[in-house]
């Protein structure tokens, strides 16, 4: 179908492949497909403009192609200069007629000229993961804050963000934080992104896991899903933590826990997933052995300290796609991965569709949640309704054939009372 939309993509001739590939990604997504089924016939966003700002991958099409069939009129960006999908933009625009602007690897002016054309859209309702458009919403185009109703966020650095947004008093509207919703987190950031994670540091490198040490700064629920994943390939994990109550679990868990300042020498792999910058700084850097391999999964290049690692290097070239060799004055040598940026989604394809699945439907229902209650919401971060959280994952076991017990009323009545005891 030939495009009547703006747009800004590597090349329409790549989008029968991603055609392709967006049908197989939907069919490992039943929720969304049931909400986009719905959307379709009651037409909920019907004469309202989206600007999202997601990866844009398979499974994002499929959010995509659900908010369009809603009613939306919908500018998709990229949150990340290399998480795209070249074929996927193409086929969105191609075959989908919905604006994108996202090219793989495109530098910085690019990046954020194409987040510039999605708020060009005069967006209603905002889909961020990171808060690049929000950001660029509250401070170059504060002017059109008033014509938005709400927003959304997908991930936990955008929702620290933004809390510090309204903890300020300046957040100008509304924003629903998925990335909170437990349909999200716990299976999104723990399960996606742990597999997705290991998956890039794989496809990147070839390493064996097995035996190695593994360092992982953070435990959240991404640094959860990432240890599991990389014990379960046989590596020797360590973690890194600030958080002395999620330190205590990780070593509860079974985990070696000790400082960055000790995991440096010993470390053969370190993946940062803290939401923090200069996690791994200069002076680790130094004491890190030759071959050590440096990876991120938190949202920005900031958690690695790149600048300081470009300052000790005697000499750099790229080791393979995506990997970038390091020489040090001493002689040894740090591969850093995907310039520090999300390996899952610059050196692989980011999470399984089935788990983004429900993380997705958490971002169309969200919408449809927005505008149905937008007189009512103040200019605050909230939570994802717990209705939508629930019935999110009972259409996800239900289109897994996973069945589960209901309460009788004699339960019902007990777990209600105060007066009946042992």
């Amino acid at each position: 179908m030939a495009t009547t939309k703006r747009h800004d993509v590597k090349d329409l001739a790549l989008a029968s492949e991603g055609v392709r590939r967006i049908e197989w990604a939907d069919r490992q997504m039943p929720v969304l497909a049931a909400i986009r089924e719905r959307f379709e016939s009651e037409q909920p966003l019907a004469g309202y403009r989206i600007s999202a700002c997601l990866h844009v991958t398979t499974e994002t099409a499929n959010l995509a192609r659900t908010l369009k069939v809603g009613g939306a009129d919908v500018v998709l960006c990229a949150s990340n200069p290399l998480s795209t999908q070249d074929d996927v933009a193409a086929a969105l625009v191609d075959e989908y007629d919905i604006a994108v602007f996202a090219i793989k690897g495109e530098d910085n002016d690019t990046y954020y000229a194409h987040i510039e054309a999605a708020v060009d859209h005069k967006p209603q309702l905002t889909m961020d993961d990171g808060a690049d458009v929000i950001g660029v919403l509250h401070s170059a185009r504060r002017e059109q804050l008033g014509d938005i109703i709400a927003g959304t966020e997908e991930t936990t650095t955008g929702v620290i963000r933004l809390k510090a947004l309204e903890r300020d008093g300046a957040l100008g509207f509304p924003v629903i934080a998925v990335n909170d919703a437990q349909t999200k987190h716990l299976f999104d950031n723990r399960y996606g992104t742990g597999q997705s994670t290991i998956d890039g540091i794989i496809r990147a490198t070839n390493v064996l896991l097995a035996g190695k040490r593994f360092v992982v700064a953070g435990y959240g629920w991404v640094g959860r899903g990432v240890a599991s994943r990389a014990r379960g390939m046989g590596s020797h994990v360590i973690i890194t933590e600030v958080d002395p109550m999620r330190a205590l679990e990780a070593n509860m868990d079974g985990y070696e826990v000790m400082s960055m300042e000790k995991a440096a020498p010993i470390g053969d792999i370190f993946c940062t997933a803290t939401g923090d910058k200069s996690v791994i700084r200069k002076e680790h850097i130094q004491q890190m052995k030759d071959g050590a391999i440096l990876a991120n999964t938190g949202h920005f290049n900031v958690e690695i300290d790149i600048p300081g690692l470009r300052s000790l290097a005697t000499e750099t070239r790229e080791a393979r796609a995506f990997v970038e060799e390091f020489t040090m004055d001493g002689g040894q040598r740090i591969y850093l991965i995907a310039d520090g940026r999300l390996v899952n989604l610059s050196a692989a394809e980011g999470h399984p569709a089935l788990v983004m699945d429900m993380s997705f439907a958490n971002q169309a229902l969200s919408a449809e949640y927005a505008i149905q209650n937008a007189a009512e919401l103040e200019r605050k971060v909230y939570p994802v309704p717990v209705e939508i959280d629930k019935e999110i994952a009972r259409l996800k076991l239900e289109t897994m054939g996973v069945e589960i017990d209901k309460l009788t009323e004699e339960q019902e009545k007990y777990l209600a009372s105060w007066d009946e005891g042992t």
